[in-house]
């Protein structure tokens, strides 16, 4: 399934082969956020004010088919590696077990983005969360970035550094050295100044070489936490109800060409309630939390803002490719299980406006945020493993594309070798590597040779191979296989497997391989 509006695929063609012409190879930048949903930006549908990265989208390539691996670590994993999940060493999450697939931390048979740009000369810098090995060992300086500020860890306070589970500890790094945080500290911000630092240095000390910044930030990831200012432009703004935001966002959807204008929205979850079921206290205490989390994002593309008026100031912005996405759809999980502290727990119940609270938006809020689209983050339906995802740069991206080619992390890799002119090795630092599994993106875009190929995910048991319009999906623990026409069907409601048992053989085949060829250990037989 492929649908380039606003730009013909002849378009394209001639805009890339003008781009090959460039001698200067781009700075890049890939930007990453943390458990956003699918409809949560303005130019995907979202009431939310996201002016700069929606005008980043006006001005270059949207893709609305491109997928993360439904999960932060595995999808880190997959991005920074061009490989799947498991191949890199992460099918699940950083807990260490005896599998080379699930060992918890980046293997060294996989090169990361950094480690291969930086053999093509560019300047490698991040910043924000890293949750890829907790282990010094396995921190970015030692996985190719030149310097490093931010999380090491999955999650943490906004305005501190505060564990949340028992016996928990968690790095704020500089470098090589843990840190502690400045007053008046809110990671978003200084995830971004901590960059332009770098880049300031880079482009001082080094102005003949390309940079390579990745920006992995917390935002929205749990706990709800945003400055005063930016809470006070949403605070009742959502009190019309889960149902009225949500149908407002998908109408946007089909203004934009996001989704077909003959979809429909499909009914919530059964166990979400109608709005009108709510008391008054319920309904404000939701807002809220809205308010927080639309805050979260707003400040984000504030800082977005930021950094792209830093680059023109430097006169690096038509030089500079931007990549823009989520590591997985939005989060139903909510902070009031056994696990979290007692502090934590209590501080859950505190209003998500308050700068010590620690409380999550849960399924309603993220029902909102995946419009239209089924299930959440750990899941492999469409809500889960969708992401909007923008690609800018005035040199390299064609402007005011709208694609509906299947993508994927994997494909990342490939693209940033091309448009770096580098070379992927088959040994690195006297290990062998793995070879990449995705496609540059300029050849999906381009349609240049790219035949239809099978996607496919496993996190925890849930499984599902996604290849032209169909996509088959086993939801753990449910032995069962569902099938689906996306192409008419991407809200996933209508299992087709009875339907076309051929249709489900033949991709069942493709995938069973697949798992075989990754490593992928039945979950069940996974230790704890």
């Amino acid at each position: 399934m492929k649908k380039i509006t606003h730009i013909v695929g002849a378009a394209i063609a001639i805009f890339f082969a003008a781009a090959t012409q460039a001698q200067q190879r781009p700075n890049i930048i890939v930007i990453l956020v943390d458990d956003m949903g699918y409809s949560d930006l303005g130019c995907f549908g979202s009431e939310i004010q996201t002016p700069h990265l929606d005008s980043l989208a006006k001005e270059g390539t949207i893709m609305t088919n491109f997928y993360n691996a439904a999960r932060c670590c595995p999808s880190r994993a997959s991005l920074l590696t061009g490989r799947y999940p498991h191949q890199a060493g992460i099918g699940d999450m950083m807990n260490k077990r005896p599998f080379p697939a699930y060992q918890g931390f980046l293997n060294r048979e996989s090169i990361t983005l950094a480690e291969l740009l930086k053999t093509a000369g560019y300047g490698t810098y991040m910043t924000g969360k890293w949750h890829v090995g907790q282990d010094s060992i396995n921190w970015p300086l030692e996985r190719g970035f030149d310097r490093y500020y931010g999380l090491i860890d999955g999650a943490n306070s906004y305005f501190a550094n505060r564990p949340y589970r028992k016996n928990q500890k968690l790095s704020i790094v500089l470098d090589r050295e843990k840190v502690e945080v400045p007053a008046n500290y809110y990671s978003t911000d200084a995830y971004t100044w901590r960059m332009i630092d770098f880049l300031e240095t880079h482009l001082v000390e080094k102005e003949d070489q390309p940079f390579f910044a990745y920006m992995a930030y917390q935002t929205p990831h749990w706990p709800l936490h945003a400055r005063p200012e930016e809470i006070l432009k949403y605070k009742g703004k959502y009190m019309e109800g889960w149902e009225t935001i949500r149908q407002r966002r998908f109408d946007r959807q089909k203004e934009l060409g996001i989704i077909p204008s003959s979809a429909s929205l499909p009914e919530n979850d059964e166990d979400i309630p109608g709005w009108d079921k709510l008391t008054w206290a319920e309904k404000v205490q939701w807002d809220e939390r809205m308010a927080v989390y639309a805050a979260m994002l707003d400040r984000l593309d504030q800082q977005v803002g930021r950094l792209v008026d830093f680059l023109k100031a430097k006169k690096q912005l038509n030089h500079t490719i931007i990549l823009f996405l989520s590591d997985n759809g939005a989060s139903h999980e909510t902070i009031d299980h056994d696990g979290f502290t007692e502090e934590i727990q209590l501080a859950n119940n505190f209003p998500a406006s308050h700068p010590e609270s620690f409380t999550a938006y849960g399924k309603m809020g993220a029902a909102v945020s995946n419009t239209p689209y089924r299930s959440y983050k750990h899941w492999v339906y469409e809500g889960g493993n969708s992401t909007s995802f923008i690609a800018f740069g005035p040199n390299h991206i064609p402007k005011g594309a709208i694609v509906e080619t299947p993508a994927h992390l994997v494909d990342i890799m490939p693209s940033l070798k091309q448009w770096a002119k580098a070379n992927y090795p088959k040994r690195h630092h006297n290990q062998q590597i793995g070879e990449m599994e995705g496609t540059a993106l300029a050849a999906l875009w381009n349609n240049s040779g790219v035949e239809e190929r099978a996607i496919c995910f496993e996190h925890e048991g849930n499984k599902t191979i996604r290849k032209g319009r169909w996509k088959l999906v086993q939801a753990y623990p449910d032995k069962n296989w569902q099938l689906y026409d996306l192409q008419t069907d991407r809200a996933e409601r209508i299992d087709l497997s009875s339907k076309y048992p051929k249709e489900v053989q033949s991709l069942l085949k493709e995938y069973l391989a697949w798992e075989k060829r990754v490593g992928v250990i039945p979950y069940e037989q996974l230790s704890k």
